[in-house]
């Protein structure tokens, strides 16, 4: 059932305006009867709603797939089909049904008829669009010809149909026809586009050269061809030759294929030297050439795409530039703007790209609406000739029909035009080609500020039309001409008050493209980053900007007018000059974002940092401040910096989609602590301590166990040894196992004993290996940081001990903490800093002024990044999540585009690599050299261990007053108590000590003397077999624990 929709669109149309003189009554009736009627009774004609539905309600179009790839084809057909039911469905809520309207009347829908042709002859194509389409009764037929072969077969397919073709090129050059029936739209530029661009570059370079002085018309260029150049070189070559006119001729064309690297290639093994013989052959072509060339040459242009030629060429220009410095070099293929950073040579050499370079889909979109505008216009005059088609046949046409529906049809198509996804769609009916908008950047490889080649924008190129940046290509003038740097357009004419330049100041309700936009910004490391300019006033790398200080809206516009007019003498209200020295460089993450935006929608832009430094905030009197402000005030059209969207802003201006999220963060300074007494024993738990000293006495004790339980153990009862292994035997072995000492030891026999004593040996290895590996990393002390848990640490809500803690002012940190947390606001607004680096620089005073600064964590995360001290740390859980967006006064018709290409930058990654190139910086680049000053430890370090070594000598003293006190005291007792009388197995000094007199050792000693005087000849005793075997100071001893082991 027709739609009232589609009622009320043919009561407007032409012939129908009598309905709108119906009462209101029988209007109303009129309506309520459409609702419930049959659709023979839906409109007071009933011929329109046969029409509607004989078709079906529905509009069909035919689609001839190209044999290779169809699949391609068919996926961006259905992806423009879905954008264009997306675009008419009202899916998004921002636009109305005025400014989006449908694209067929009467609420039809759309049928694409989609064929692929069995193959790429006249014969399979006839046969799949009479079989497949025509009988269908399609209104138009897109097609896609791969080859000149198959567009001309489309161009007589079409003739002899008279229907309708859209034929959408990638690959092939467009014929130069009048057939009404077959519009071809180029989705790539073809070779005649591309030599109509290069012929401009050449014309306008030497004829801005010639109105400069030189007089010249005979002046001309040659072409450099290397290997490759025959994909697409011999269209171009053929059109600069076809249409050379008066300024430009082209005079020679040098053939470089054959160039081999000269000499034996079996003898010249390395490349390096094959790549040095390339470039020498190539310099002894072109010099031989050039310098004895009949005819000026003053342009050379360079053809192909094999790399080693090309690079051999460029390098040998480069030789070239001293003897010929007027010489201009192009590259005649065109780039990407990715690829130029990788492509080197002389000084001035020439490039050209197209940018923002749309997808097939976009070209099936635009050519599927311009049938649809075509449709509807044809539906509103003759709905029978514009719906039905009468070419079902294509062997038996209806001759007598005149005109017929394909003819109809395309007479609409040719006085269509509108604004698609490609922009601005015009048929040209004279040459039977559909006009689309390829923009292309011209830029030219100039010498940055370090030194260094950087390739600068100085024109653009679109639909035929070159507008340079200098008016002279390569030779970019001086202050007042262009400061377009990098791949962006830079600092150009003021508000057409004396600006040369092409194009003026944007203004509500212009097309961006073309024109400029005045741009503000605020520095923030790493979004914004300034630096002065050069020399000659330039920035080959990065923007030129303007520093006004100021935030006057009157004073920056003089300043932008003199900036682009020095010779003129502007004065402010007071009748004092300006300064001169406002002149930056701003580079960083937002200028590159405003730079690809200002590419791919085809604008330039004026840039200034905002004079008062500010975000912007409501100030005393009502007024905003900072980049708000300047929006407000008109002195601004886009604000692009690390701008926060709050609601407090987005309530007097328009905010873009975000190009960066983010939160606040707190970072917190860190303070160097020196170890205390203690701190040798922190590389273990206090645990481990104790187990390890336990674990130590209980290895002793089953040592001494299992030696005297053992029948070959160091005791009176293991094979009579001379020794006994007692227990402090036992201690004097752990200790010496675990700490590594080299003295004499008894070490044990049995065994048992012996495999014990190896397992405690594993056991210390392995305990002091890990307690060596931390020792010097708390010998050192310990960085210690501010513990903040996040936003709600009573340390921020209820500051004692002067805890101080600040953000930056009238930023979207502070009017958070303003409206979250009042009573914290009031207390840190002392404490508060005008940019980030202040309150950095206040954290990192000595000692610090701030204990805390909280701010966007983006920034704060930068700041930790380049801090070569390693002294800054974010601390606690990041709390309210906000973006970064560009800002725009409210109702800009700009918010919703740049908007888009924001998303479209997102999703595509370009804001990832954007994150990457300016937040990969090595995080505290001094730590290694910190660490390794503070490895040279002073004595504060060991103080410890004095203190231990100290407690050990009095310790030994005290042990020594013990041993007296247990000789004189003890052992005294125990001789005439007759109590515990065995200690052999604990100490066999005290065993000794205790079954020894004083008379019986001085007259052991007094024997043992007089022994080593006079030694005696005896035998061996039969007591004891080998008692000759032992010196003679043991002979008493061992004697008196003989009879002491007898029961």
């Amino acid at each position: 059932m027709v739609s009232l929709s589609g009622l009320w669109t043919y009561c407007l149309a032409p012939g129908r305006l009598p309905l709108l003189f119906l009462s209101a009554r029988p209007l109303l009736l009129l309506l309520l009867f459409t609702v419930s009627s049959s659709p023979e009774s839906c409109f007071p004609h009933s011929q329109t709603c046969h029409i509607l539905a004989r078709i079906g309600h529905t509009v069909r179009l035919g689609a001839l797939l190209p044999t290779r790839q169809p699949a391609r084809i068919q996926n961006a057909l259905n992806r423009a089909l879905a954008s264009l039911r997306h675009q008419g469905g009202g899916a998004d809520s921002s636009t109305t049904p005025s400014q989006t309207p449908p694209l067929l009347p009467y609420n039809l829908s759309l049928e694409v008829v989609a064929r692929t042709p069995a193959g790429g002859d006249p014969e399979s194509l006839s046969r799949s669009a009479c079989q497949d389409l025509v009988v269908r009764g399609v209104s138009a037929v897109l097609a896609f010809p791969r080859s000149r072969e198959e567009l001309i077969q489309v161009e007589f397919l079409s003739s002899f149909l008279e229907i309708p073709f859209i034929s959408i090129l990638e690959d092939t050059e467009p014929l130069v026809t009048k057939n009404q029936f077959n519009l071809m739209m180029s989705a790539r530029v073809p070779p005649s586009t591309l030599g109509s661009l290069l012929l401009a570059v050449l014309q306008g370079r030497d004829g801005d050269r010639d109105r400069g002085g030189r007089g010249d018309s005979g002046l001309g260029g040659a072409a450099v061809v290397c290997p490759g150049w025959e994909e697409g070189g011999e269209g171009l070559l053929s059109h600069l030759q076809k249409h050379s006119g008066s300024n430009w001729h082209l005079w020679d064309i040098i053939n470089l294929t054959l160039i081999s690297g000269g000499g034996d290639r079996r003898v010249e093994s390395g490349e390096e030297k094959k790549e040095d013989q390339r470039e020498e052959e190539a310099f002894k072509i072109l010099s031989g050439r050039f310098l004895r060339s009949p005819s000026p040459i003053s342009s050379v242009l360079l053809l192909g795409s094999d790399p080693e030629c090309l690079s051999s060429v460029l390098r040998a220009a480069q030789r070239l530039a001293p003897s010929l410095p007027a010489l201009q070099w192009i590259m005649g293929y065109p780039l990407s703007p990715d690829s130029l950073h990788t492509l080197g040579g002389p000084l001035g050499l020439l490039a050209y790209g197209e940018v923002g370079r749309k997808p097939i889909s976009f070209y099936i979109r635009d050519a599927l609406q311009l049938i649809g505008r075509a449709v509807t216009a044809a539906t509103m005059v003759k709905p029978d000739l514009a719906l039905i088609q009468n070419t079902v046949n294509c062997y038996d046409k209806n001759r007598h029909e005149l005109p017929s529906s394909g003819q109809y049809l395309a007479r609409f198509l040719s006085n269509t035009s509108f604004t698609g996804a490609t922009g601005l769609i015009q048929v040209d009916p004279g040459l039977s080609r559909v006009l689309s908008s390829q923009l292309f950047h011209v830029w030219s490889l100039k010498r940055g500020v370090l030194g260094q080649p950087a390739w600068v924008t100085v024109g653009h190129w679109t639909r035929g039309r070159l507008e340079l940046e200098g008016g002279i290509l390569g030779l970019v003038g001086g202050f007042g001409s262009s400061q377009g740097q990098g791949l962006g357009a830079g600092v150009r004419g003021g508000d057409g008050q004396g600006d040369s330049s092409a194009g003026g100041r944007w203004r509500p309700g212009e097309s961006v493209a073309g024109h400029r936009l005045r741009v503000v910004t605020l520095v923030e490391h790493p979004f914004v980053f300034t630096r002065e300019v050069d020399e000659d006033g330039l920035c080959p790398a990065g923007q030129l900007c303007l520093d006004p200080r100021t935030n006057r809206s009157d004073l920056i516009q003089n300043l932008f007018t003199q900036l682009h007019n020095p010779n003129a003498t502007i004065t402010d209200w007071e009748g004092a000059d300006l300064p001169e020295d406002l002149r930056k460089c701003c580079y960083g993450y937002c200028i590159d974002l405003l730079e690809k935006l200002a590419e791919d929608m085809g604008f330039t832009f004026d840039l200034y940092i905002v004079g008062d430094g500010k975000y912007g905030a409501v100030g005393g009197a009502g007024r905003w401040t900072g980049l708000v402000g300047d929006l407000l005030g008109g002195t601004a059209d886009m604000a692009v910096s690390s701008f926060s969207i709050n609601s407090a802003r987005s309530r007097v201006i328009d905010f873009t989609s975000p190009f960066y999220s983010t939160s606040l963060g707190i970072l917190v300074r860190s303070r160097d602590s020196a170890a205390p007494i203690g701190a040798f024993m922190w590389p273990l738990h206090w645990s481990m301590w104790v187990g390890i000293f336990v674990t130590l006495h209980l290895t002793a004790l089953f040592l001494t166990l299992y030696e005297w339980n053992s029948p070959f153990g160091m005791t009176p009862h293991g094979r009579n040894r001379l020794r006994v292994f007692s227990y402090s035997s036992a201690l004097n072995l752990c200790y010496a196992i675990l700490f590594g000492r080299t003295v004499a030891t008894k070490t044990p026999k049995c065994w048992t004993g012996r495999f014990l004593m190896n397992l405690w040996a594993i056991f210390c290895l392995l305990v002091l290996s890990s307690y060596t590996a931390n020792l010097a990393a708390v010998m050192v002390g310990e960085k210690t940081f501010e513990q903040v848990s996040g936003i709600h640490d009573d340390k921020l809500h209820h500051p004692s001990m002067g805890f101080r803690f600040g953000t930056v002012r009238e930023s979207s940190a502070e009017d958070y903490m303003k409206k979250s947390f009042p009573e914290m606001h009031d207390y840190m607004r002392r404490f508060n800093q005008p940019t980030t680096p202040e309150g950095v620089h206040m954290l990192k005073t000595d000692p610090p002024a701030l204990d805390a600064f909280i701010m966007d964590k983006a920034l704060l995360d930068f700041e930790v990044s380049i801090d070569a001290e390693c002294k800054l740390l974010t601390v606690g859980k990041p709390f309210a999540i906000e973006g970064y967006g560009i800002g725009l006064p409210q109702g800009s018709p700009l918010t919703r585009n740049v908007s888009e290409f924001v998303s479209r930058y997102k999703s595509d990654g370009f804001m990832d690599m954007l994150h990457d190139k300016w937040y990969k910086v090595v995080p505290c680049g001094k730590r290694v050299f910190a660490v390794t000053e503070t490895l040279q430890m002073g004595i504060q370090h060991f103080s410890g261990l004095f203190v231990l070594l100290c407690m050990g000598v009095v310790g030994a003293l005290l042990t020594l007053a013990g041993e007296h006190t247990f000789y004189h005291l003890v052992i005294p007792h125990l001789r005439r108590t007759h109590t515990l009388q065995y200690w052999l197995h604990t100490s066999q000094k005290i065993h000794r000590a205790l079954h020894t007199t004083y008379e019986d050792v001085g007259k052991e000693l007094t024997d043992l003397d007089q022994k080593e005087l006079h030694p005696p000849q005896e035998t061996p005793s039969a007591f004891s077999p080998i008692s000759s075997h032992i010196p003679p100071c043991f002979h008493y001893s061992w004697r008196h624990l003989q009879l002491l082991s007898i029961p």
